[in-house]
């Protein structure tokens, strides 16, 4: 049983191999609000783009998907920094109207979850685009 415990201690993961899995295109999943009640979203008619331009800054956008495959998009995006701290990677956002910061709990190829100063958990896919031939 001890070297259960010890095994699963071995097995977190590493908050740098995150950064490699943060960029793309983002479709919500579901909301885990402060009182534990979960809102899931079978669908949403927009998606988040994370961009990196470069190693440890970038941007994220919400995006309306298109039948055709395009996108429409405004203008505005929200600035980010990463920053590795205490064993976690924290996104710190900056707009002219708001600071904030998210913890990266889980990015990999299929899956993002991230966590907000007030505890509110966001599950997100990877989207994938609507075929409808």
């Amino acid at each position: 049983m001890v070297w259960s415990f010890l095994l699963l201690l071995n097995c977190k993961s590493d908050p740098t191999d995150y950064v490699t899995h943060i960029e793309g295109y983002w479709e919500i999943e579901s909301v885990i609000l402060e009182n534990g009640n979960q809102k899931d979203y079978t669908f949403s008619n927009t998606i988040d783009y994370i961009s990196l331009t470069d190693s440890l800054k970038g941007f994220r956008k919400k995006l309306s998907p298109n039948i055709d495959g395009t996108f429409k998009t405004s203008n505005s995006s929200e600035s980010f920094v990463l920053k590795f701290e205490n064993d976690n990677l924290n996104m710190y956002y900056k707009t002219p109207f708001d600071n904030w910061k998210e913890t990266v709990r889980i990015a990999t190829v299929e899956k993002l979850q991230v966590v907000n100063e007030n505890g509110i958990i966001y599950n997100y896919k990877r989207y994938q685009p609507i075929n409808i031939d």
